[in-house]
């Protein structure tokens, strides 16, 4: 048996190792010229594909793990999509642990790292020590939605700058008091309320404490009772479904959307753009997030080291009628 390793294939075809084990378990978009260029160098070194079973851990459950703190709402449904969609491509099954209303979580985390190839965890949803103890175990591990911690690789959106063009806008609306919606938790709800922070102080406007909430309508509506008698210009929400929350909570005030408060959301969900009024919103790309996390989990996978970097995707501000007049050719529905 050839002493040639997957890595030296790659070098010598000049393509990720990641793509070579593609290209050998005929698994994802491989065009037919880069594989022909894997196949010239297996032959070429006398690569045995079978060594991918040893060097790469190949075969043993062709699944992946995914962890998420809940699995209700768009959001992660949206999410779960994409990286389902992507680990169909690569040739691997997908299972999902929720760990909502669960005891045991850490047990349950460890009993499910020994069922598959590698794992992903979103958020917040297991300690640091937990995420240390999965990367010294040498279970591939990626993290969603917040920065890579060590020994993993990390994919998240952009947060700071979109916050901060967020604020910026509805400070030129002529807003000074604001509200948050929201628990300002680690990870991508924290760097949001950090640049808006940030702004606000920048120009001299108080900055509020972020109100707890779940995420979720209902939160929402709890959190809009608490803050819209004390008479914010606008409530800036963590998500768009707490900011439908807060509308709700307007409409039961008596309060108009946008003369009497301005009501901005994050995430783009299909409800945001139909909402009456229509929710000004920061995009995520929800599906390509987790279609993001599962590519590098593969790469991860087919051998390539942890270099605890997070890959972050681009967002775009949406600005619609919910935070006020603004030019017609701004609007977006």
């Amino acid at each position: 048996m050839s002493d040639s390793t997957i890595y030296e294939v790659a070098r010598l075809a000049g393509v990720s190792i990641a793509t070579v084990s593609r290209a050998l378990r005929n698994t994802g978009p491989v065009s037919a010229a880069t594989r022909e260029k894997v196949q010239r160098a297996v032959e070429q070194l006398k690569f045995t594909p079978s060594r991918l079973g040893v060097s790469l851990a190949e075969g043993r459950h062709a699944a992946n793990g995914i962890v998420f703190p809940d699995l209700s709402g768009p959001y992660f449904a949206e999410v779960l999509l994409g990286y389902e969609e992507v680990a169909a491509e690569l040739g691997r099954s997908v299972l999902i642990l929720s760990t909502r209303d669960r005891d045991g979580v850490p047990a349950t985390v460890k009993d499910l790292a020994t069922r598959v190839d590698g794992l992903v965890v979103f958020g917040q949803t297991l300690s640091d020590a937990m995420l240390t103890e999965l990367a010294e175990s040498g279970l591939p591990t990626v993290l969603l939605a917040r920065d890579a911690h060590p020994g993993t690789e990390a994919v998240r959106s952009e947060n700071g700058g979109a916050a901060e063009a967020l604020a910026v806008h509805l400070i030129a609306h002529g807003h000074r008091a604001f509200a948050l919606a929201g628990g300002h938790d680690e990870g991508d709800v924290s760097q949001r309320w950090t640049a808006v922070a940030r702004t606000l102080g920048l120009h001299g406007i108080p900055v509020p404490r972020p109100v707890e909430c779940p995420y979720t309508v209902e939160g929402g509506y709890e959190a809009g009772l608490r803050l819209l008698p004390d008479n914010p210009d606008v409530v800036m929400c963590a998500d768009d479904q707490v900011a439908l929350g807060v509308i709700l909570a307007a409409e039961e005030l008596n309060l108009k959307i946008p003369g009497d408060v301005a009501v901005t959301g994050w995430d783009d969900i299909m409800a945001a753009r139909h909402a009456r009024p229509a929710l000004t919103t920061v995009r995520q790309p929800l599906r390509e997030l987790g279609g993001a996390a599962a590519r590098v989990l593969d790469e991860l996978i087919a051998g390539v080291e942890p270099t605890n970097t997070t890959r972050v995707l681009a967002t775009d501000l949406v600005i619609r009628s919910s935070c006020g007049p603004h030019p017609p050719a701004q609007e977006e529905q």
